[in-house]
């Protein structure tokens, strides 16, 4: 499989109270485990299946994933900023794979 990155697009500083979008999209096939490779042999299936946003520890955004999501999936919420802090982003595969990626934003 080919390397997975995460990519997170937030502003890096917002108003307090200000309802920010935040835009998400990590690089992964998303195999379905139904589709059959070049020799006929199932191509397992290897998803990520549950992703979650916190901000300063408290969950801000979480989905569930199924098969039937496309390779390379993007997410875009909003959340509403009352601080500074970081947001943490993590996805979860079936391997048990998980990947972070964190982002920090400035409350004037």
């Amino acid at each position: 499989m080919a390397k997975v990155k995460p990519r997170v697009k937030l502003p890096k500083k917002a108003d307090k109270g200000e309802i920010i979008t935040i835009k998400t999209l990590i690089s992964h096939p998303m195999e379905s485990g139904q589709r059959k490779d070049k020799s006929g042999n199932v191509i397992p299936r290897q998803i990520i299946n549950t992703f979650k946003c916190t901000f300063n520890g408290q969950e801000v955004f979480s989905c569930d994933m199924d098969p039937a999501i496309s390779a390379n999936p993007y997410i875009e919420f909003t959340a509403k900023v009352e601080e500074s802090g970081t947001f943490a982003f993590t996805w979860q595969d079936d391997d048990g794979s998980v990947y972070t990626k964190d982002q920090k934003i400035t409350v004037k």
